[in-house]
């Protein structure tokens, strides 16, 4: 193991308007109307959110949970195609990653250490924030590990009307240790405050990084990378051991709860996903009340950033399933 680095590389606090990179196509920009907020849960980060919402009413809001080291930017093709479609969506990142607030002053650090306050800040952006009209249906949309935030929030009770887990993250194919070490160092870690630390192979921002290996499309895989660039405030590396061992906890205790959830559920995965297990994701949605798995075959790990031919077929399933729950007769939220 190693320390992260050898002194303060940048703030923690977090950070609003981005800087639009010149290389990108004009799809790739900001959405129209597009707004920047923070909100904070109790003593936790501030995290930075975004929305965006059609010029009518909207027929029903989407709020996104991004995966690790997502900015909100990355997104903005989908919101623009999902307000298209009359729906007012939200986008919230994760604690410690895009514009939001940093655990550590190392601020490409993927250091958190633990999923709960991103479950919390999650119900206190829909509650406080968001507060959706009973008779405007809320989907929630989790990308990989924005998906397990995304479960843990139904699984404790979040008003939802229906939740979108695409390439959930419950389990990880590559670990820095065995997961059982975590299970020896972790409670020493926590003790002695050293879950920053991060192992050698998990390294800092680079400047030729890129998605290449989460999509099969040469342009949208370079689209984060494109932000970072013009965006040091935005750029992430590698994880902390403490984050990795706060990813066990917030997936041991979904397995423990998954038979909470009443919400109706459409997983969304990636026959070619190098990053998640899949395993666990159908063992998940079979022991889910109401979920369904579809499968992309020819599918990397980020579906939103997929090639067309894979990308729209998630993006309509996504759109139908949001306008079932439109379609059906809302009920008054409790919780």
């Amino acid at each position: 193991m190693t320390v992260s680095a050898c002194g303060d590389g940048g703030s923690r606090a977090p950070f609003a308007d981005s800087q639009t990179p010149p290389s990108l196509s004009s799809r790739f920009y900001p959405p129209q109307g597009w707004a920047w907020g923070y909100v904070r849960s109790g003593q936790g980060l501030a995290q930075r959110y975004g929305v965006a919402s059609p010029p009518v009413a909207p027929k029903a809001t989407v709020l996104i949970l991004t995966g690790y080291g997502e900015t909100a930017e990355k997104w903005f093709e989908t919101v623009t195609d999902l307000t298209a479609q009359g729906f007012a969506v939200w986008v919230l990142e994760r604690q410690g990653q895009g514009g939001s607030e940093r655990e550590t002053p190392w601020r490409d650090l993927g250091h958190v250490d633990s999923f709960d306050p991103d479950v919390a800040t999650v119900r206190a952006l829909v509650k406080g924030v968001i507060r959706p009209r009973p008779d405007t249906p809320l989907v929630v949309l989790g990308h990989s590990e924005g998906g397990l935030i995304a479960l843990r929030a139904a699984e404790q009770g979040l008003a939802m009307d229906g939740l979108v887990l695409s390439s959930p993250a419950f389990g990880l194919t590559t670990l820095p240790r065995p997961r059982s070490d975590f299970a020896k160092f972790t409670p020493a870690m926590r003790l002695l405050h050293l879950g920053w630390i991060k192992t050698p192979d998990q390294a800092g921002w680079r400047r030729d990084a890129s998605d290449g290996a989460l999509t099969h499309d040469p342009v949208r895989g370079k689209v984060q990378a494109a932000w970072m660039l013009a965006n040091p405030d935005l750029r992430m590396g590698g994880r902390s051991l403490g984050w990795f061992a706060a990813f066990f906890d917030a997936s041991e205790a979904a397995a423990q709860d998954i038979h909470r959830p009443k919400v109706p559920t459409l997983m969304l995965t990636a026959a070619q996903d190098k990053e998640v297990s899949a395993t666990p994701q159908t063992r998940f949605c079979a022991a889910m009340i109401i979920c369904r798995e579809t499968r992309y075959p020819k599918a990397g790990h980020d579906l939103h950033m997929e090639s067309d031919a894979v990308r729209q077929v998630w993006l309509t399933a996504i759109i139908d399933f949001t306008r079932a729950q439109t379609a059906a007769k809302p009920l008054p939220r409790k919780g």
